[in-house]
């Protein structure tokens, strides 16, 4: 779909079968969010089902637009490749067509952690610590190569077949010696996940990821928001000022996600302090 296409009659449900890059044959749409679109698509090369994220920039589109989005584009790939982790999403390839950018990733299967509580409810206690422990395992390995991912929150996070435990969407996530991509005074992240210095525009280190993996976990055991006040502006000042909504099913894991969501980063838990404690609320529930 050219930027033309996409202006004038938005994405579509159905395939058109278009080739992309002279090998990327699109089937169907997977979804659509702020800064693009997601296709299914054949890898007609290697015979393999593909994600393709097409970076489309918002109308009007000009020149100056185009080249921020080939930014991102290449900003995201770079970081998604330097996190050599099966707990993260998987790149293949960066190409161009129609002056667009596209990025090959590796197609995941099952479902995001949002879309199952949405659809099942809260998940058990015991079920969200192991949650956990995988996701601060990608955590770690993204930290180790430089990377902050900076936008964890259940949308991002892909509950695959056989247990796996997947964090994607690099697309705002800050690398090191790589030059950041959001314009100055435009909000990047999801308001409710964000960490507090991230609202204060203070430099994010590990330690915002760990903040955002504490209001993950919170959703996926209370099937709530810990921060969601309704609007930008009252969520954003919650997460600055409040604490967390009541936990009402977490059990061993309220003082883990606690401890996570602390407003200070020098307060706030580190990963080997998390993964201990992770553990141990786990492993109380197996004793149950």
């Amino acid at each position: 779909m050219t930027v033309e296409a996409y202006l004038a009659g938005g994405p579509t449900q159905e395939s058109d079968g278009r080739l992309v890059a002279g090998r990327y044959r699109i089937r169907s749409l997977l979804g659509h969010g702020g800064m693009g679109l997601v296709w299914l698509a054949e890898d007609e090369v290697l015979r393999r089902p593909v994600a393709l994220k097409q970076l489309v920039p918002h109308p009007p589109v000009s020149e100056e637009l185009l080249v921020t989005a080939r930014a991102r584009a290449l900003s995201e790939a770079r970081a998604t490749a330097r996190v050599d982790h099966v707990g993260a999403v998987r790149i293949y390839d960066l190409v161009e067509d129609d002056g667009l950018p596209w990025i090959v990733m590796e197609l995941l299967s099952g479902r995001t952690l949002k879309d199952v509580v949405a659809a099942e409810g809260p998940l058990p206690a015991s079920e969200v610590a192991r949650i956990g422990l995988r996701l601060l395992d990608s955590l770690q390995a993204a930290h180790r190569a430089g990377v902050v991912h900076r936008d964890v929150k259940p949308g991002n996070v892909y509950l695959c077949d056989a247990g796996r435990v997947v964090l994607a969407d690099f697309g705002i996530a800050s690398t090191a010696g790589d030059d950041a991509t959001v314009a100055d005074g435009e909000f990047a992240g999801s308001p409710a996940y964000v960490s507090p210095e991230r609202v204060r525009s203070d430099e994010a280190g590990p330690a915002s990821d760990l903040f955002s993996l504490g209001a993950t976990l919170f959703a996926a055991v209370e099937g709530r928001v810990a921060f969601d006040k309704g609007s930008l502006f009252d969520t954003l000042t919650a997460v600055l000022h409040d604490p967390p909504a009541p936990f009402l099913r977490a059990g061993p894991l309220g003082p883990v996600i606690e401890g996570l969501l602390a407003k200070v980063p020098e307060r706030r838990l580190s990963a080997e302090a998390a993964r201990t404690a992770l553990r141990a609320a786990r492993d109380a529930f197996s004793s149950l």
